[in-house]
């Protein structure tokens, strides 16, 4: 089949998810992690890349962006982040074969109260895993870099996310970024919740209905449902179909998923 293509969406916030190949923990050790942030940084360099939040596991990604620059700039980015850290691994452990899966998720986030909402999501992974009881106890994730921004190597970028979330400074940031996981872990609000992962938009109605607009074909034949916290999303159907590299078949979400060493361009 054809290739997919990502969309390109000027000024969109994306959550990006990547898992390795067959969900193996490849991630497992402490320097494949940290290999991954260290590339994460380069790719901010080289492309521009405009980070809000990251988290790394033991077995897949995720990565809250935005289209801040031209088209090529998230796929650039991820192709450099998979193909690098792909190698790097096989390389030192005398290893053959796909480390990641041949396709990373997309789903757009609204700005404001949802983009709010998927941060903690992001910050809660290793929580809900039942790794750590707070977000603070995992190295490898973006919570304590907005709670202290790192003097070498900053990954996330401040101004953008707050004017994002509608919060006028960092030490405001901060302070109510803070508040929203003491809350959330109070609450035990974090189960896993497949809207962040699995659809092409999560948002109002409104933001879901301009998305699927924009996207057109794209989207076609997609309907946009109420889903837990009042939020809207934007589903697809499970599809199948044959994999690259493999002849096993597996289903995935088809018209949010793209091929990481894939960047070509597309019309927005």
């Amino acid at each position: 089949m054809a290739r997919a293509k990502r969309h390109y969406i000027p000024g969109q916030v994306w959550h990006l998810t990547h898992r390795c190949h067959k969900r193996e923990f490849l991630l497992k050790f402490r320097k494949d992690r940290q290999s991954w942030l260290q590339w994460l940084y380069e790719a901010k360099k080289r492309y521009g890349l405009v980070i809000f939040n990251y988290t790394v596991t033991s077995n897949h990604i995720h990565l809250l962006v935005l289209d801040a620059g031209d088209r090529h700039v998230i796929p650039q980015s991820m192709q450099l982040l998979a193909g690098r850290v792909g190698q790097e691994h096989n390389r030192r452990k005398n290893r053959k074969g796909a480390f990641w899966e041949d396709r990373y998720h997309a789903t757009a986030i609204e700005t404001g109260e949802h983009l709010c909402r998927c941060l903690v999501y992001l910050d809660l992974n290793m929580v809900r895993a039942g790794v750590v009881s707070h977000p603070a106890e995992w190295e490898h994730g973006g919570y304590n870099e907005i709670q202290q921004p790192r003097q070498r190597k900053s990954l996330i970028h401040y101004d953008k996310l707050c004017s994002h979330l509608g919060i006028g400074n960092y030490e405001l940031l901060r302070e109510s970024h803070r508040e929203w996981i003491e809350e959330a872990l109070k609450e035990s609000r974090h189960s896993r919740e497949e809207k962040w992962t699995q659809s092409i938009a999560v948002g109002s109605r409104n933001f879901v209905e301009k998305t699927k607009e924009v996207l057109g074909v794209r989207a076609k034949g997609r309907k946009a449902q109420t889903s837990s916290g009042g939020a809207c999303e934007l589903r697809e159907p499970q599809l199948f179909y044959q994999h690259d590299f493999a002849s096993k078949k597996q289903g995935l979400s088809e018209e949010n998923s793209y091929f990481w060493e894939d960047y070509a361009e597309i019309s927005g």
